[in-house]
């Protein structure tokens, strides 16, 4: 077997893959395993997010439990009214979001006490907006004036958690697009060394993975292997 004389290994695992319709949360410019995006293999798909995206959390501290957490969970039924006259959504979880709605918000929200007090608890969440224009400032801009909009029930209060960032729907259903850019990267690649060298593309069959890569733009890429070989 011929020894390659280019070896070239992209990617790194940046987020964890996101099964069929999840919506992926990507927020600043760092993430898992201390990647940042400069170092991330550019070959890949940029594309706007769908949504802005922004955690809050609201806090109680009236002091009967039950009337506190009540106080609580009436504001989060505030948000989600409010935000159907808004352009605004709410989403439950960590990376990967699902919507909270009437219907489920008094199950799907956990409340944590406060660390230094034994009378008071938050419950935190996800609100959205879409990237319909691609617009960051006015989006972030909507999302701030709806959580001074939102009406407030007793001592509860509601307030940004963390730094702004985005989310985009279904990571996956951009493979076709990306293993696309990846052929014409390797193709353009092997024709630098000339007709007596061909591209071998392996490890394919990882998932689609994401970075964000500017204000509203996220980089949809596979991590993979490319070598440069002389040809039989």
């Amino acid at each position: 077997m011929l020894k390659p004389l280019l070896a070239v290994i992209l990617g790194c695992a940046i987020a964890a893959p996101a099964l069929a319709q999840d919506e992926v949360v990507v927020t600043g410019s760092k993430r898992g395993g201390g990647e940042m995006a400069s170092q991330v293999a550019g070959v890949g798909v940029k594309r706007r997010a769908d949504f802005a995206v922004q955690r809050v959390t609201i806090y109680g501290d009236t002091r009967d439990k039950a009337m506190r957490r009540a106080e609580i969970l009436a504001t989060v039924k505030n948000a989600i009214d409010a935000g159907a006259k808004r352009g605004v959504t709410l989403a439950y979880g960590d990376s990967v979001i699902r919507p909270l709605t009437l219907a489920n918000y008094a199950t799907k929200l956990s409340f944590t006490e406060d660390d230094s007090r034994n009378d008071a608890e938050q419950v935190s969440f996800i609100i959205k907006t879409p990237l319909k224009d691609g617009d960051a400032f006015a989006a972030l801009d909507r999302l701030s004036s709806f959580i001074k909009a939102v009406p407030l029930s007793g001592r509860a209060v509601i307030e940004p958690d963390g730094e702004a960032g985005v989310s985009i729907v279904d990571p996956g259903q951009y493979r076709a697009q990306v293993i696309a850019a990846i052929a014409a990267d390797a193709t353009a690649s092997a024709k630098l060394f000339g007709e007596d060298y061909a591209a071998q593309v392996s490890s394919l069959a990882q998932p689609v993975r994401w970075v964000l890569t500017g204000p509203t733009e996220v980089l949809l890429y596979i991590q993979y292997d490319l070598q440069i070989v002389p040809k039989d």
